[in-house]
C-alpha cells in the first residue's frame, strides 16, 4: 500500500496554508480521495504539489502546469508533446526574463541619469546661495539706510 498524506502533513512539508492547498485542488492539479470529509492525498499529489511549487517558482502559470500535468496523465510516462511543450515554456519564460532584465537596465540607466542633474542642479543651487545670500544682505542694508529718517529731518 502506497504512502497517503494529509493535508496538514503536506502543508508542513511544504510550508504552505491548508487553504492554498485546497486552492491547488480547486484548479485541478491535485486530486485527493476522501475518506468521509478528510482529504487523503496520494504519492502523486505529493509529487505533482511540489512539481506545482516549482512550476511558480519558475513563473509557470497555474493553467500551464495543469497543462503540463495533463500531458504527463495521458502517457503515463511523458511523452514528446509534453517535453516539446515543456521547452516552448523554457524558452517564453527566459525570454520574458531576458526582456525584464533589459528593463531594469534601462530603467536603472535612467535612475542614475536623473540622480546625476538632480546633483549637478543642487550643486550649482549651493554654489549660487553665498552670492545669492551675500546680495540679499546688501540689498537689505541698502534698503535699510534709504528708509531711515535722516537725523536732519528728526530735529
Amino acid at each position: 500500500m502506497s504512502k497517503t498524506y494529509s493535508i496538514s502533513e503536506l502543508a508542513n512539508e511544504f510550508d504552505l496554508t491548508t487553504r492554498s492547498i485546497r486552492f491547488y485542488e480547486d484548479q485541478e492539479l491535485l486530486h485527493p480521495t476522501r475518506r468521509g470529509q478528510t482529504r487523503v492525498y496520494s504519492s502523486k499529489d505529493r509529487v505533482r504539489l511540489k512539481l506545482t511549487i516549482r512550476g511558480k517558482r519558475l513563473g509557470f502559470s497555474l493553467a500551464e502546469i495543469r497543462e503540463l500535468f495533463e500531458l504527463w496523465d495521458e502517457t503515463r510516462s511523458g511523452s514528446k508533446k509534453q517535453l516539446h511543450l515543456m521547452l516552448s515554456k523554457i524558452g517564453e519564460r527566459r525570454a520574458a526574463l531576458d526582456q525584464q532584465m533589459k528593463d531594469i537596465t534601462m530603467v536603472q540607466l535612467e535612475l542614475e541619469s536623473a540622480e546625476i542633474r538632480c546633483r549637478q542642479a543642487l550643486e550649482e543651487l549651493l554654489e549660487k546661495e553665498p552670492q545669492e545670500t551675500q546680495n540679499e544682505e546688501e540689498h537689505a542694508s541698502s534698503a535699510d539706510k534709504a528708509s531711515a529718517p535722516s537725523s536732519a529731518t528728526m530735529h
